[in-house]
């Protein structure tokens, strides 16, 4: 690890060193209208992060958990990544069959990566994972928002940014007993029995290398530097991602639902046509402007192919 992201080479401002194994990860959010739908959604989706990344031999740098996608900035072999990506994504498909009782919800929801060849590019795709639910219109900062690993980064020891209501019940961060933590995980897992949680949820301080991005960014002042400069766009392009969104996505569910209702009589996407889909995407684009990009998640289509008809 210490020669792939060069973290052994004496520091040069301005320089920018070769980074190997490390690597981009986020799943297609415009195949589904949620993988996360609430609290317990979420809490459950923190936590099988933990789990998945102690059967795959992967380290985690960074990684958001949005209602309708993930991000993750990995570093392992691409092989290993695939797989961590693969489990994660199918044991939350079985959590949503038994908490929701939605069958093949993410049976075609494309994983998506990018290698990542340098560590101007690492530290963007860091910040660019962490900045994503602000920008995606989530009102949290990058470090408040609980369900991601920006809260980690340059914190003082044993200080975390938690849930508001997690404090509120006055549960503090513990360690619990490797069979409690399994019970309390529903897994096999087989974790350290030191293992803090923080109610339910497994402090993510216990399966993210903060540390290690920490040696990346170098200073506090560096990290910040980044996650003010980073530019979606400019890194959307580089990824082949399309432009970010425009209104916030929660803004436009509504908004797409009305639509629909006043078109087709209800607001079941899923069972209109394509050719309704696209009549639903072109009069989103024509009230609101939003990018091809957001109207595709909102109407099920890809973006690719929805493009030639807006």
């Amino acid at each position: 690890m210490e020669q792939d992201m060069s973290l052994d080479v004496p520091f040069s401002k301005g320089q920018t060193l070769t980074v190997k194994n490390c690597w981009h990860f986020y799943t297609d959010g415009s195949k589904v209208d949620f993988i996360f739908q609430d609290e317990d959604d979420f809490i459950a989706g923190m936590n099988r992060v933990c789990v998945v990344s102690n059967r795959h031999p992967v380290t985690i740098l960074a990684f958001a958990l949005m209602d309708t996608h993930v991000h993750f900035v990995l570093y392992g072999s691409l092989v290993a990544c695939q797989h961590f990506m693969l489990d994660y994504v199918r044991r939350t498909s079985i959590y949503i069959v038994t908490a929701h009782q939605d069958r093949h919800k993410l049976q075609n929801t494309p994983i998506q990566h990018q290698a990542i060849i340098d560590s101007l590019y690492l530290k963007t795709a860091i910040c660019y994972t962490l900045r994503n639910p602000p920008v995606g219109g989530i009102p949290y900062n990058y470090y408040d928002y609980p369900w991601s690993s920006g809260s980690l980064y340059f914190r003082r020891p044993s200080l975390w940014t938690s849930p508001m209501w997690m404090h509120a019940e006055g549960r503090p961060l513990k360690a619990y007993p490797g069979y409690v933590i399994r019970e309390k995980l529903k897994s096999k897992a087989q974790l350290n029995p030191d293992t803090l949680m923080l109610g339910e949820l497994v402090f993510p301080g216990e399966y993210v290398a903060y540390r290690i991005v920490e040696r990346i960014f170098k200073t506090c002042r560096s990290f910040h530097f980044f996650m003010c400069t980073t530019k979606e766009l400019k890194f959307e392009s580089l990824e082949g991602v399309v432009s970010r969104l425009s209104i916030p996505i929660q803004e436009m569910r509504q908004h797409r639902d009305d639509i629909c209702r006043s078109l087709f009589g209800h607001a079941l996407v899923k069972s209109l046509t394509i050719e309704q889909r696209i009549v639903l995407g072109k009069t989103l684009r024509g009230r609101f402007n939003s990018s091809v990009k957001q109207i595709a998640r909102l109407v099920g289509l890809k973006s690719e192919d929805l493009s030639a008809w807006l």
